[in-house]
Parts: structure tokens; C-alpha cells; sequence
């Protein structure tokens, strides 16, 4: 049961009117030849692909999941994904932002990014097969030998071959470097890798000949800790001189998680002995190339969180204005039925508000980013690209962090609203609970995300790049701050801008003093910078929903009283994460640890 329609309005009106990206792209020459008709054209598609094909197999891939053949260590997807991976590669979505020398067809990531979103909302487990993919291939392509390139890359663009990422291992997760997994050179050039992997998405299927891992090992002479990671390229089959596939390499699937939810994906133990595999990047380097695609795939991992938020809000939507239960505290609203919708109730609507103001943020937020990553890539001013670069970094891990936290709030009340119903399989909304879970917690958990964005990117540069970011929101509201219309939205935006600022030098000073306070506050911390960021992307949107008010279209409406309700309901939850950011860490770190 369920539904999903690809949000087009909104996701036109955040290119086109509030990103103007047209006009971006004319100064990338990459994109330059770029309109708004086209993008509007592959949205279209990419939204028919996600909502007729993939999107009918995310109940049933749930409730079939994956299995192992234990003989062979080869993983059967569920019914209709291999299928609807053949359709996927056929129509070139594979394709679609990868570089024109190996196959693709060059297009922003922006672009790439908004097709994610949709493929997300429908069927998150299938979309991490393509979704790894795409990440193996950008850090190949940053890394990678000519010879890894020419082997590799036009197979993972065209979608006939797959990607995974091999980091995390049973002893160790974040804590990269206490990995153990050994690489031994061999005299022709080749490493043979030996060690477990764990938790490896896509790891072994079914839907394409070969796969690609991209494995952290340590050489012979490696240096302790994270200084002394190197990364290989092992495929699943070694790839012969001519391009055809050989020998079945010594890399196999052990054992399937089984997980609390995104059943449809394949996450498996990986061991490897003796597999053959090729040296990405220098040796001792290879976290630094990992991050590639680590950091890319943060960005996804974002989406995946406005992808459920989306889904779960639609048919939560849907259900309110159908489902009758007693009546309005006014009296009957539908006098006619033996009920009223309950979508005529105040905590209703507030749990359907919270997920369209989340999702609508969401996407402004997300494409912006995306925006300025493609101008880091290939705008032809070196500053311009440099700080493009900034945002980006600054600004990943709030992506990451607070679209991810905000997905899996907006599931659950999608899930409240169903009632009984919403608990029940059948309906749906109990499968987005769980899968919006490990966005939470995968490509590095949001605890982390917060002490990187907090001890990293702000404290560890004075807060040089949040200040540039403050600047284009000062800027705003010196350009509409005197307009009466948009008190409402600047008055609040420039006191939370006022209050992040405070918060940032207060934090900062008493990390000098002890670096626990870094860890006591970050993770309020990043929750405040998200709202930050949040409203100065709803006091944009605002801005132009009044210019568009005379319009008579009702979807400026929707988005003016969408905008008051974030700063007035959602903004002022601030007001708690900063007065506990600025509580301290004695109350969490004077507790000896055997009183707990």
C-alpha cells in the first residue's frame, strides 16, 4: 500500500526561483548550455522511473529481503530489483553525472542529486546499490592509476559494473585506525589483502556482473593509526588485460546482517583472503582518498533523509484527509459523514506541518549545497571555486546530521498520524521508521558529524568559515530588513544569526580550557546551526512567495503559511539546544563511571 509522487513544484520552484540555477550554470562552462526546460524534463522522468518502477518494490523488497546461497557466497536480491536495475542502467540514469571521457553524461550534481532524492523516497534500500556506485567511481576518478581509470570507470558509470565502500571491521568503526585487514605487495604490482569486513553495504548480488570494493588495508610497514591506512581496488572478479572478466577473486560474502530495517539491501560480512586487488592513491594515503567518497556520500546520506521525510509526509497527508475519526473540537466539519477528517485537528496538522516544513527546508538547503559544489568543481574563478569548496566542507556535516535526525522525526510522526495502522506492515509507515534509522548512524553517526562540525570546521579555523556563511545571511537581511512584509521572517533570522555567533566564541573559549566542552555541546551545536541555516533558507523561500502572492497560485500560499509556521513553532526549539550547549560538561563528566 502507499504512494509517492515526485514533488516537481517544489523542487522546480527551489531551482528555478529560488537558486536560479539556469543562470548559475551560464557561468560553469561545463553546464553552460544547461536551461530550465531540460532539467525540468529529467526531473520528470527520473520521478516516472522512481514512482512507477522502483517504488512498487520497497514494500515487498522489505518483507522478502535478501539471501545468501552459503555454497557459493552469492546474494539473490528481492524479487523485481535486478530487473528494475537493468531498467535503470538501460535509461542511462547510471549515467547521468559521471564525466563525458569514460561514458557519462556530464551533468551538475545538483542535478544527480534531486534524481537521488526521488529514488530515495521510493525504495531506499535499492537505491544504495547505485547510490555506492556513484561514490566508488568519484573517488577512482580523483585517485585512481590511468590504469584503474580505463578498467574501471567506464563500467561504473554505464552501470554494468557496481561499487561498494570497505572500511569498518567487527572491532572497529569509526575508529579507523585500529584497523586490521594486511595487504602484501606482489612482485607484479598487486597486493594480496587478507582480513573481515563488516557492515558493507551492497557488498554481494545479483543485479550486475561485477563489483568493485574499495578496501582499507594496512601494508607491512604501515605506520600505527590512521597515518598508516592505504586503499585498494578489488573487484569481485579480476578484470582480464583485455576488459573481460576472469577468475572469481578472493573477496566473498560471509553472512547477511540482519538488520532492524533497509532489508531490501544486501549488507554483508566481507572477507577477503588473498584477494588480488591494485593500490589507490599513495601508500599510507589512503583515508585521505577514501574521504572522497565518504564525504560525497554524506551529501546522499542527507538526501536519504529528505527522501524519507517526503514519502512518509505525502502519505501521512493523504491518510489525514481521508480518515474519519469523532469530530472537530469546533464542531462537525464534514456534517455529511458519520466523522470528521482528522485532518481538522490542531496536533494533526502539527505533525503534518513539522514534516512539510522539514522536507521543504530540506530541499533548498540540500540543492544549495549541491550548487556550490559544482561551482567548486567548475567555476572558472579559483576564489570563487575556494569558497564554494568552504561551504561545502562547512556545511556536510550538517547535512548530513540534521536532515538525517529531522527524516527519522518526520517518519515517526507519519507513522502517529496512521495511528494502529501505522504500526501495522501492511500500511507502510513502520518500514520509513526503521529505514530512516541508519541514516542516523552510517557514513559516520551523527554524533560524529556534530563533533567535526563543532572541533573541525568552526573551532578549528576561528570560525573563518562560518563567518562566511553569516555574512550571506547578514547580507539578506541588510537587503530585506526594511521591508515591513518580511519583518515576520527577518526579525527571527537575525536574532538566531545574533545568538549562533555568541554561542560559537562562548564554546570556543572554554575548549581552550578543557576540550571536553567541544564534546558536551556539539551535538545541541550542530542542531542550532541547522535551524540557522534553516531559516535563512525559509526567509528566502518567504521572500518569494510574497512576490508571487498575487499570483493566485496556492502553492505560494502553502509556502508563506509553511514559513510562519517553521519560526514560529519549529525555530524556538533554539532556545533549549542553546541553553543546554552552554551547560557545560561537569554535569556529564563529573559522574564517576561505576555510579552509572
Amino acid at each position: 500500500m502507499g504512494q509517492y509522487k515526485a514533488p516537481l513544484r517544489d523542487m522546480q520552484f527551489v531551482m528555478h526561483e529560488l537558486l536560479h540555477v539556469e543562470q548559475e550554470y551560464k557561468a560553469l562552462p561545463p553546464h553552460a548550455d544547461i536551461d530550465a526546460d531540460t532539467i525540468n524534463q529529467i526531473l520528470e522522468e527520473g520521478g516516472k522511473f522512481a514512482s512507477d518502477v522502483i517504488f512498487p518494490l520497497n514494500l515487498s523488497g522489505d518483507k522478502e529481503g535478501c539471501t545468501l546461497d552459503v555454497a557459493t557466497h552469492e546474494v539473490k536480491t528481492p524479487a523485481g530489483f535486478k530487473a528494475a536495475f537493468d531498467q535503470y542502467r538501460e535509461a542511462g540514469w547510471a549515467a547521468l553525472a559521471g564525466d563525458p571521457e569514460y561514458g557519462g553524461q556530464g551533468l551538475p550534481h545538483l542535478i544527480n542529486i534531486a534524481f537521488y532524492e526521488m529514488v530515495y523516497a521510493s525504495n531506499q534500500a535499492w537505491a544504495m546499490y547505485p547510490a555506492l556506485t556513484m561514490g566508488a567511481w568519484e573517488c577512482l576518478h580523483v585517485h585512481g592509476t590511468d590504469a584503474q581509470k580505463k578498467t574501471y570507470l567506464p563500467k561504473l558509470i554505464s552501470g554494468e559494473w557496481t561499487g561498494t565502500m570497505c572500511l569498518t571491521e567487527p572491532h572497529c568503526g569509526t575508529d579507523l585506525g585500529l584497523l586490521r585487514t594486511k595487504a602484501i605487495p606482489q612482485p607484479d604490482g598487486t597486493y594480496k589483502i587478507t582480513g573481515a569486513k563488516i557492515f558493507i553495504s551492497s557488498g554481494e548480488h545479483d543485479m550486475a556482473e561485477n563489483i568493485v570494493h574499495l578496501v582499507l588495508a594496512r601494508l607491512p610497514d604501515a605506520p600505527e593509526g590512521t597515518k598508516g591506512i592505504s586503499l585498494f581496488a578489488v573487484p569481485k572478479f579480476l578484470v582480464k588485460d583485455d576488459g573481460t572478466l576472469g577468475a572469481r577473486n578472493g573477496i566473498t560474502c560471509g553472512a547477511i546482517e540482519h538488520k532492524m530495517g533497509i532489508h531490501g539491501n544486501s549488507t554483508c560480512q566481507m572477507n577477503l583472503d588473498d584477494a588480488i586487488g591494485t593500490l589507490v592513491a599513495e601508500p599510507n594515503r589512503g583515508l585521505n582518498a577514501m574521504f572522497v567518497m565518504m564525504n560525497g556520500a554524506r551529501l546522499g546520506v542527507g538526501m536519504m533523509g529528505l527522501g524519507i521525510n517526503e514519502v512518509s509526509y505525502q502519505n501521512a497527508l493523504f491518510y489525514a484527509k481521508d480518515r474519519l475519526q469523532s469530530r472537530s473540537l469546533k464542531g462537525p466539519q464534514a456534517p455529511d459523514k458519520a466523522a470528521d477528517p482528522i485532518i481538522v485537528h490542531p496536533d494533526v496538522r502539527r505533525m503534518l506541518l513539522t514534516q512539510k516544513a522539514y522536507a521543504e527546508g530540506a530541499r533548498a538547503f540540500g540543492y544549495w549545497v549541491a550548487l556550490q559544489l559544482d561551482k567548486s568543481l567548475t567555476h572558472p574563478d579559483k576564489k570563487v571555486r575556494e569558497e564554494c569548496d568552504e561551504m561545502v566542507a562547512l556545511l556536510t556535516p550538517v547535512v548530513k546530521a540534521f536532515m538525517t535526525d529531522n527524516g527519522f522525526e518526520a517518519a515517526v510522526l507519519g507513522q502517529q498520524i496512521y495511528g494502529g495502522h501505522g504500526y501495522i506492515h501492511e500500511w507502510g509507515m513502520e518500514q520509513y521508521v526503521r529505514d530512516a534509522r541508519i541514516n542516523q548512524i552510517y557514513e559516520g553517526t551523527n554524533g560524529i558529524q556534530s563533533l567535526d562540525l563543532l572541533g573541525r570546521k568552526v573551532l578549528m579555523d576561528n570560525g573563518a568559515k562560518l563567518r562566511k556563511f553569516g555574512k550571506l545571511v547578514k547580507d539578506f537581511i541588510d537587503e530585506e530588513g526594511t521591508k515591513k512584509a518580511m519583518d515576520e521572517f527577518i526579525t527571527p533570522l537575525g536574532d538566531i544569526a545574533t545568538k549562533v555567533e555568541k554561542l560559537s566564541m562562548e564554546i570556543g573559549m572554554k575548549a581552550f580550557m578543557n576540550r571536553d566542552e567541544v564534546g558536551a555541546a556539539a551535538t545541541d551545536y550542530l542542531r542550532v546551526i541547522g535551524h540557522f541555516v534553516y531559516s535563512y533558507f525559509w526567509a528566502r523561500m518567504a521572500k518569494v512567495a510574497l512576490e508571487q502572492q498575487k499570483s493566485g497560485d496556492k502553492f505560494y500560499e502553502a509556502k508563506l503559511h509553511t514559513a510562519r509556521f517553521y519560526f514560529e513553532r519549529m525555530l524556538p526549539e533554539t532556545a533549549m539546544l542553546i541553553r543546554r550547549a552552554r551547560s557545560g560538561s561537569k554535569n556529564l563528566m563529573d559522574m564517576p563511571a561505576e555510579l552509572f
